[in-house]
């Protein structure tokens, strides 16, 4: 492991030898994703990079505080606390931290089988470079992470460590993509459903308690969990369904009574379309 100054105090840097990035990558598992290089430059003033013909490698970067910006085609993006930067290899790109308000950047570069898939799922492009975290906390946990396993040298188990650490780093920033920011209409939806998973609700009701169409609530539903509201509040009532046949000696017709269905048949019904077991053989199912 090579640790290279980049003038900013307190920076981590590292940089794995290009020899051991292709051992990684003829290896299983690190061939599909490998770190070769990251660190965290704290107020980086002056921090910047210009590649007219992009990197070899992805790069992801998280400004943890301050601000800054990027360029890609043709096209400033100004980038915030809170706000990932996803570069994908070979496009190229100008970035640089703010001069009033330096960034405070975690960043890491990537290879691997994996990487086109990982970098698509975050819904980062060429169009849309910067991505708005709803939780930034997390992805700057994983990109410690990163960092302290390639701080501890380049070993096979290291840079196993980071490769994982990154994953999860860009399935996370997948994950904010298709999860509600903070107070949203979908967030309050989903609150309100989960305050209310034994009534009935229609989604007109929902819709307009939140402040949305009822299109486009439906198609939020869609977007985050891949199906309808109504959908999703069938799935918190077989959830605590579950949950007292699991933990209780409520009679199945108590149990559907607890969680929405005045039918008790209905929801065995139901409950076995989800699950592929009626409610009596699920509980007599031994679990763990």
């Amino acid at each position: 492991m090579v640790s290279i100054p980049d003038g900013f105090a307190s920076e981590r840097l590292c940089v794995v030898p290009r020899p051991e990035v292709a051992e990684a990558l003829a290896r299983p598992v690190t061939r599909r994703l490998v770190v070769t290089d990251a660190g965290m430059f704290p107020e980086a003033r002056g921090h910047g990079r210009t590649r007219e013909h992009g990197a070899r490698e992805a790069i992801v970067m998280v400004c943890a505080r301050g601000a800054g910006w990027v360029d890609v085609a043709g096209r400033r993006h100004a980038v915030g606390a809170g706000e990932a930067v996803v570069l994908p290899p070979e496009v190229p790109h100008r970035y640089g931290a703010s001069a009033t308000a330096p960034w405070t950047l975690w960043w890491c570069h990537l290879r691997g089988a994996d990487v086109a898939e990982l970098l698509a799922a975050t819904g980062a492009g060429v169009d849309r470079p910067v991505i708005a975290l709803n939780r930034p906390e997390r992805v700057i946990g994983l990109m410690d992470a990163v960092v302290a396993a390639l701080e501890a040298g380049a070993t096979s188990a290291r840079l196993l460590m980071a490769s994982g650490a990154a994953w999860r780093m860009l399935a996370q920033i997948a994950a904010d993509r298709l999860t509600p920011g903070a107070d949203s209409p979908l967030e309050r939806a989903i609150g309100h459903l989960e305050d209310n998973p034994a009534r009935s609700v229609r989604v007109s009701e929902v819709a307009a308690l939140v402040g949305v169409s009822t299109s486009h609530l439906g198609a939020l539903f869609r977007q985050a969990t891949g199906g309808g509201v109504l959908a999703f509040q069938t799935s918190l009532r077989m959830a605590r369904a579950r949950s007292l046949l699991d933990g209780t000696d409520l009679t199945v017709a108590q149990v559907a009574a607890a969680v929405g269905y005045d039918d008790a048949l209905y929801f065995s019904r139901r409950f076995s379309q989800a699950h592929g077991l009626s409610p009596s053989a699920y509980r007599a199912h031994r679990k763990g």
